[in-house]
């Protein structure tokens, strides 16, 4: 049944509307007025993080599927609708969004302040927060499109300011020269926008296949007719979709073999962007896996299983095990979120409720985490200058805090008990078991390898003797600590009391399984009982 349109206040389209209307007048700010940019910048996320908590705590788990429904005709000859609404999986990742950004502006408050060099290279204040902001508009609006075609040009649409925030502005502590820093930021921000683009365009044929297909790009309408037998599709049609669609999130998400951009955009983007590109763009790539992937194609989707289940192995233990082995501490976080979006996709397509309940909050809580330690380290970096992990030793004498907060963050992206991520990495772990156990213990291993990275970080970094080059470091100042402090306090919330989460996320799980025809397996002790 089609979902009934909200005739009241457009909520959806308000808090993607605001940061939108944010990053132009963020951008038209006077040249010499850099510091009235960053305060409207940072007024404009919070107050677009109010807006989402009106989602969020609008939300009614027990209620319609989809709601603050918005459906509007927009191309009529083609059947295009500017049609917005959000499950309980959508509501969790446009909070987390909300809840970031705000963070990541407050961490990068002077990473775009004029800069000459002996290249007389200017960076512009005002384009950078901009460029954050209207990022923030079409991840928000990614997650409420239930019109295929309307998320296909968001998909594609947020490369551009991402091309430009990682090419524009990289990081300044690079060991090069001036010259040699620019051509490296320009090849990740290139490589980046040509993985994603190869990506969308394959998704861009598949989507035009779909239409063909079922005449119309409407999500709700679709999966209402594939459940009532009113639409059908053959067996190879739908398994060729499906690829299309499952290549361009896989290469967003990122999935191995398609990875190999995200250490590169992560290494040379400043540490408030590579904030936004792994804890906020990537999950558009596993939240779609979820909504169109399983929802517009699930026969194709059990087909892929057994592969992906693989793949997603892979990319835990192969994104571990370079991990371990990196000189560079951001691209060690890169490596790390790697392995993380494995054990992702891994609880996607366990088909279970556990598996896909732990994909949707590791999502939210690889975001949070992975920013508390990605900001805490760029904090470290601008310190120092410097990105190698060599370079370091004994932080935690002359600053304690900057150490006890990566600590934190260190033990909180190794799935700590206590911390948010260990109860959504339990949970896929549980769910994977019950379907897959083989795979499931061959995952464990990825908890192992964390550990020995995270730790091996800590141990190089923070303790042993102080070195010459770290001893005047001061410790984090009042701003940092206002970007750090909140952020743990979540991921101890979180871990103590997920049941927020929980209770908004569960129920969209249940209608993805239906979609499906999914149910979880019965505990094998039940077997066991009645050989008794």
């Amino acid at each position: 049944m089609s979902p009934v349109v909200n005739a009241g206040f457009p909520l959806l389209t308000a808090t993607a509307l605001l940061p939108a209307a944010g990053a132009v007048l963020t951008a038209a700010v006077p040249a010499a007025r850099r510091t009235a940019a960053k305060w409207l910048a940072l007024l404009v996320s919070l107050a677009t993080l109010v807006l989402a908590a009106v989602v969020f705590a609008g939300f009614e788990p027990g209620g319609d599927r989809y709601q603050f429904v918005e459906s509007y005709s927009w191309i009529k000859d083609f059947g295009v609708r500017y049609e917005l609404g959000v499950d309980g999986i959508g509501v969790a990742l446009i909070a987390l969004t909300a809840l970031l950004v705000p963070f990541v502006i407050l961490a990068g408050w002077h990473d775009a302040d004029p800069l000459e060099t002996s290249s007389r290279r200017w960076r512009p204040t005002q384009g950078f927060f901009a460029l954050i902001l209207m990022v923030e508009a079409m991840v928000i609006l990614s997650f409420e499109a239930t019109d295929v075609f309307l998320f296909y040009i968001l998909f594609e649409a947020m490369l551009i300011p991402m091309y430009f925030l990682i090419g524009g502005f990289g990081d300044r502590a690079h060991s090069g020269s001036d010259e040699n820093a620019a051509a490296q930021r320009s090849y990740a921000a290139v490589k980046f926008l040509l993985y994603n683009l190869v990506g969308g365009l394959i998704m861009l044929a598949a989507v035009i296949g779909l239409y063909v297909v079922a005449g119309n790009f409407s999500l709700t309408e679709i999966t209402a007719a594939r459940a009532n037998g009113s639409l059908e599709m053959a067996a190879g049609t739908e398994r060729w979709l499906f690829l299309g669609f499952f290549f361009a999130f896989a290469v967003k998400a990122p999935l191995w073999p398609l990875h190999t951009w995200l250490p590169n955009a992560m290494g040379e983007a400043t540490a408030p962007v590579a904030v936004l590109i792994t804890a906020v763009v990537d999950k558009v790539g596993t939240f779609a896996m979820l909504r169109f992937c399983l929802g517009l194609f699930p026969e194709a989707s059990k087909w892929a299983t057994p592969a992906i289940v693989v793949l997603a192995l892979i990319s835990i233990v192969y994104g571990a095990l370079l991990a371990v082995g990196q000189r560079d501490i951001k691209r060690l976080v890169a490596y790390a979120s790697i392995s993380h979006f494995g054990f992702i996709i891994l609880g996607i397509f366990a088909m279970t409720s556990q598996g896909q309940s732990g994909a949707t909050l590791y999502m939210v809580n690889h975001g949070i985490s992975t920013a508390a330690l990605m900001l805490v380290a760029g904090f470290l970096i601008s310190r120092r200058g410097s990105r190698l992990i060599a370079d370091y030793g004994g932080v935690q004498k002359v600053a304690p805090v900057l150490a006890g907060t990566f600590l934190i963050g260190g033990l909180a992206t190794l799935s700590l008990p206590g911390l948010a991520p260990f109860v959504s990495e339990f949970l896929v772990l549980v769910g994977t078991f019950a379907r897959y156990p083989v795979a499931g213990i061959v995952a464990t291993t990825g908890i192992v390898l964390a550990a020995l990275y995270t730790l091996v970080l800590y141990q190089r970094t923070m303790t042993g003797p102080v070195k010459e080059e770290v001893r005047a470091l001061p410790d984090l100042r009042a701003r940092e600590l206002a970007v750090v402090v909140p952020l743990i306090a979540v991921l101890i919330f979180l871990g103590v009391f997920p049941k927020p989460l929980t209770d908004v996320v569960n129920p969209a799980v249940r209608h993805t399984l239906s979609d499906v025809q999914k149910k979880d397996p019965q505990p094998q002790i039940q077997n066991v009982e009645a050989a008794k």
